[in-house]
């Protein structure tokens, strides 16, 4: 049986401890898939990895036990704390393939430039391969949303991006342009479950389609944005003119943090608004604002106000409230990535993949935001690949 490793850049904050915890709970039968797609009916007889089965790692830059973060997690209810204990032996372990990195913020320079830190995101990944004995790796990048960066032409092949890194000063990229570009080159494949930019670059979409790798993303669609994308085709159908779509989010945690600095924010909203943006068209008004509320912790609520025209002229209003665990709504899809994308490279796909668009608020490579055809689409692969004869994992 080949061996699929999944590496976590961010492997110690809440959605990556999440995303871990699950694995092991349900992988040993102590919890049940609920909120994975891949779980569901549609997938049986599909030759998926088996969440027992993955060689979980990754680095952070917190040194913070990641069963000391299990309990953290449990205690603020995002995931049950009795599983968070019973598991402390195996966390532990898994911990033990978790680097603690130096990493650097956008606005400096990596230590000895960005070609230095290339090489050592580089060496970690062809280490943890070559440790663990893996025939297939993908990294999936969970660390905070960065600022958005300028994409001139140094961006637009591979050895311009290098010939530029050689030389660029602090503030060309971010952390997860570099993640990305390392696990290219070393041959992973690459999920950005972040707005951060990453392997949407030319440069790197080149790589990957010369080195016959897929890759996905970005920004993981779990809550309000999923609403939106199954709502704003609902008043498209019935010919109703949504004339303003404004939502305020409030959360918590170290990612409501990082999004209160503006342009961190700004990164953020880009995606929240681009699905809305091209479903409606540019007739109506929408907004929406994020504002950081320590005491909510992972707890988020977003609240949307929707003003309509309908028959005649007649002004109506829709309104919803969704209140949601950011990290329990993500770690299942991350999960389901990692199958779907596995599954995918071992059928001989590569390059970016269209089907995976349901997960993401900015699917790279998708053609409608609407949620149903997304679904649809990724039902018709799968329909596809279950009549196919797919390598045996």
């Amino acid at each position: 049986m080949s061996k699929l490793g999944v590496y976590i850049i961010g492997a110690r904050g809440n959605v990556g401890a999440t995303v871990i915890l699950g694995a092991l709970a349900i992988g040993s039968g102590r919890a049940a898939a609920t909120g994975m797609v891949t779980s569901g009916p549609e997938f049986r007889g599909l030759a998926m990895a088996g969440l027992q089965d993955l060689v979980l790692g990754g680095c952070d830059v917190s040194a913070v036990a990641l069963s000391d973060k299990a309990v953290e997690i449990g205690q603020s209810r995002i995931v049950p704390l009795d599983l968070a204990r019973e598991l402390k032996a195996e966390l532990a372990l898994v911990d033990r393939r978790i680097a603690t990195v130096e990493g650097f913020k956008y606005g400096s320079l990596p230590r000895g430039g960005y070609l230095a830190e290339l090489a050592r995101v580089e060496e970690r990944l062809a280490r943890f391969r070559t440790d663990h004995g893996l025939d297939r790796l993908v990294v999936v990048n969970l660390c905070s949303t960065e600022p958005h960066f300028a994409e001139t032409a140094d961006f637009d092949t591979p050895e311009a991006l290098l010939a530029a890194l050689a030389k660029a000063p602090a503030g060309f990229c971010t952390g997860t342009l570099i993640t990305a570009l390392a696990a290219l080159r070393q041959g992973c494949a690459y999920i950005n479950f972040t707005p951060s930019q990453g392997s949407e670059l030319p440069a790197l979409r080149k790589i990957a389609r010369d080195s016959k790798l897929p890759h996905a993303g970005k920004d993981g669609k779990t809550g309000e944005t999923l609403l939106k994308t199954v709502l704003g085709p609902m008043f498209l159908a019935r010919n109703l003119k949504v004339l303003s779509w404004v939502g305020n989010n409030f959360l918590g945690n170290n990612d409501g943090a990082v999004l209160d600095a503006p342009a961190n924010k700004d990164s953020k909203i880009r995606q929240k608004d681009a699905a809305l943006r091209e479903m409606l068209g540019g007739d109506s008004f929408v907004r929406t604002d994020i504002q950081y509320v320590p005491s909510l912790g992972d707890w988020k609520t977003a609240w949307d106000l929707i003003h309509f025209e309908g028959f005649l002229g007649t002004q109506m209003t829709f309104q919803f409230t969704w209140q949601g665990c950011d990290s329990a709504l993500a770690a299942p899809l991350v999960l389901d990535l990692v199958r779907l994308v596995d599954v995918a490279w071992r059928s001989g796909e590569s390059g970016l993949l269209p089907q995976l668009s349901p997960f993401f608020k900015k699917p790279l490579d998708g053609h409608t935001h609407d949620f149903a055809q997304q679904m649809a689409g990724l039902m018709q692969w799968v329909d596809q690949l279950r009549h196919a004869k797919l390598p045996v994992r």
